[in-house]
């Protein structure tokens, strides 16, 4: 863990430093440390380095987290998750679109792998994706999980998705945990039963 903590630090320091550096000297020194990081990333991952290279392809500048939104979707006080391609199950969300805020990405998201159309409501938390979700990502992710209503739909088979149900707190089905831990859908509960008295939590 400390060597996989270590490599993505060096990593985002050396691009920072590309990015800011008019030296020509200091650019060969951040494109060797940058080189280090991935030596090292390979190594914690198990992963060849031209492999780790081509996932950092598009990191250029200061390097920032990336955002995940996830939407916790009620109906009749059952949980929207809907099923990924290998069975699994999930909160239906992704990546945030840069044209896109954390409410409409989280409605885009919902109509694409659920078909449905939702009323965004409260910020419930957000959680560091590498210590709440098992399996260590090379990246800093930040899971954002909003309240959301349910108004209409009709599921469809899609390209990421297989299935679509609610479902009672005691009824999960197996989840894709590096999306969505059962630690985060028993959060979920908890929230929707302190109503009005849950505090956002963060980290």
């Amino acid at each position: 863990m400390d060597v996989l903590e270590w490599a993505r630090e060096l990593q985002a320091l050396a691009e920072t430093g590309l990015h800011f550096t008019q030296d020509v000297f200091d650019k060969e020194r951040f494109e060797r440390i940058k080189e280090i990081a991935f030596e090292m990333l390979a190594q914690a991952s198990d992963s060849p380095v031209d492999k780790i290279a081509e996932l950092y392809l598009m990191e250029k500048g200061y390097q920032t987290p990336k955002v995940d939104t996830r939407a916790v979707v009620w109906h009749e006080d059952k949980l929207m998750l809907v099923q990924e391609s290998d069975g699994l199950w999930a909160l239906p969300g992704g990546w945030m679109d840069v044209t896109q805020t954390i409410s409409s990405n989280i409605q885009k998201e919902v109509l694409e792998e659920a078909g449905a159309k939702v009323a965004v409501g409260r910020l419930l938390f957000i959680h560091d994706r590498n210590t709440h979700n098992p399996g260590l990502n090379p990246f800093t992710i930040l899971k954002i999980f909003v309240e959301c209503q349910y108004i209409s739909g009709e599921f469809q088979m899609n390209a990421e998705t297989m299935a679509c149900g609610f479902f009672a707190e005691t009824d999960i089905p197996p989840l894709m945990e590096r999306k969505t831990s059962l630690e985060q859908i028993h959060m979920a509960f908890e929230a929707k039963k302190q109503g009005e008295n849950w505090r956002p939590v963060f980290d």
